[in-house]
Formats: C-alpha cells, structure tokens, sequence
C-alpha cells in the first residue's frame, strides 16, 4: 500500500459481484414513462387517516403483480438448454409473480444491498404487502433468516462462492424462490428523477421520486405529482411491443388505482408457455 491508498475486500457485497457477472449475458434495453401519482397520493393521505401508512413501492408492487398477471409473457426467465456445445435457449415462463426487491440495508455497520422477495403479488392485497415491506425495512432486516444466504456467500471463499451462486441459479423452476420473477428497486427517496438497472429477470422495474411537475387536464395546464417510471426488459426473452404493452398497463394501473378492484385494462393477453411452472411461491432470499 501506497499514498494512502488500500486494498479491501467487501465481503458484503460479493453476493452483487456475483450477481452482475452472471447477470452480464442479459440484453437489457430500457423504456420509461411519467405516472401521475394523484389517486395514489390522495389514497395514501386517506389511509393515514385511519392509521394506515403505505409506501410508494407497495403501490408499485400491487400493480406490478396485477399487470404481469395479465401479460404472462413477460414473466418469464431465459434458461440454458442442456446440448452440449450447441446450447438450445428456452424461455421458462411462470405462473405466479414473485417480486425480488432491492433493499439498501445496513449489514455489519456498513451499507449493502439486500433483496427481499414478495411472493403472489398477482392476488396479494395492498395491506398484507405493505406488511412484507415493513418486516423488510426494520432495523434488524438483515438478521432475517431470509438473508442467511447472502451472509454466507460472502463468508465463503470467492471461487466456493461462485459456484454456490450459479448452483443456486441452475434449476429455473426454481427461480421464483431464490431470485423472483419480476425486480422492483425505488430511489424515490432521494432527488434522482429516474435510473434503469438490469435485475437479472425478463422486467425490471425503478422508480424514481415523486415531484411536482405540469400536466395537461381539460386543456388546461396544473401542477401534479408526478412520478418516473422506468422498465428495463431483457431482449431475449421479450420484444419491445411486449414490453411497451406491459409498461402502459402499468402505467394505467397506477393512474387509475383502485384497491377494490382491478383497474379495466384493455385485454386479456392470451397466456401461452413454453415451459409453465408449478412451483410454490414462499418467502425466499434474494441474491443481488
């Protein structure tokens, strides 16, 4: 060591080393969009009303859920055939949305990114989500045994932990369970308008913060909250007119929120799989 300078091995986070070097063969292309937050916001003051306190990411969850249930083609992951030298690609598609949700956490005194999942988004009512996403924000998250997985890449040695990594990714039907089916990640707590990042599934999903900006209703121009909405889709699992759809029902979604009930989208899309999973749904631990 020289200058002051010096070497430091994060064990913290190799779990997101390990991570970006697999997620590498992705072909992230990215869309976003502008979502007027008023019916959510206006739900949002109601509720803490009556004591009730939701998040924004929930909002985002409940209708991420809802529109990849309507757009299964996007639910879905690539996986590697097994022939040898030429590798027949598959797209496994699921029938259940698992969110993995990005979660900057402190571990052992320092910031790390943990990813939680929240599985069955596609039936989960707005309350039990907001209840997932409070258990995953508490003070001692990273005790969960949820993440006990993640401590442990970081214990191991790197080559022992790059395998550990892959083998836990090998199996695509088990997926859901160890990595979701859908990434969701927020920085709307901080000023940044809107960012894209690949979450190693087909959609990913970031939002930025919510701010005042000019929109048009009744030819009339007036101040709004608005929030930026960015989707990040991997090209060899989907198109861009697949992607554009599930975005815009998104989109609508969150504009015309209503937790009673599904917001009319033009639809259904017809539910076709290349390979359909049964595979159960539980709370797992994320590995980016």
């Amino acid at each position: 060591m020289s200058g002051g300078t010096r070497t430091v091995t994060e064990r913290r986070r190799r779990h997101t080393l390990y991570f970006l070097e697999w997620a590498a063969g992705q072909r992230p292309v990215h869309l976003d969009t502008d979502v007027d937050m008023t019916r959510i916001q206006e739900h949002r003051a109601e509720a803490r009303t009556r004591g009730l306190r939701f998040s924004v990411v929930s909002y985002l969850l409940y209708a991420a859920g809802r529109a990849l249930d309507r757009h299964p083609r996007a639910n879905a992951v690539m996986a590697a055939g097994r022939t040898g030298i030429l590798r027949a690609p598959r797209i496994v598609r699921f029938p259940s949305v698992t969110a993995k949700l990005a979660l900057d956490r402190p571990v052992g005194g320092e910031r790390a990114v943990l990813s939680a999942l929240v599985p069955d988004l596609e039936r989960a009512g707005l309350r039990e989500i907001q209840q997932q996403v409070d258990r995953y924000r508490g003070e001692q998250a990273a005790e969960l045994p949820e993440f006990k997985g993640v401590k442990m890449l970081g214990r191991l040695p790197v080559a022992l932990g790059r395998a550990a990594f892959a083998a836990a990714l090998r199996d695509p039907r088990k997926r859901p369970g160890v990595f979701g089916t859908v990434s969701v990640s927020s920085l709307g707590h901080s000023a940044v308008d809107g960012f894209h990042s690949a979450g190693g599934t087909a959609v990913t999903l970031c939002a930025g913060r919510i701010a005042e900006r000019a929109v048009v209703r009744d030819d009339r121009i007036v101040a709004a909250p608005v929030m930026r909405l960015g989707l990040t889709f991997d090209h060899r699992v989907i198109d861009g007119g697949t992607a554009a759809d599930l975005l815009t029902d998104l989109h609508h979604t969150m504009e015309a929120f209503d937790d009673g009930s599904r917001a009319e989208i033009p639809g259904p899309h017809p539910r076709g799989a290349d390979l359909d999973i049964g595979a159960r749904r539980g709370l797992g631990q994320g590995t980016s």
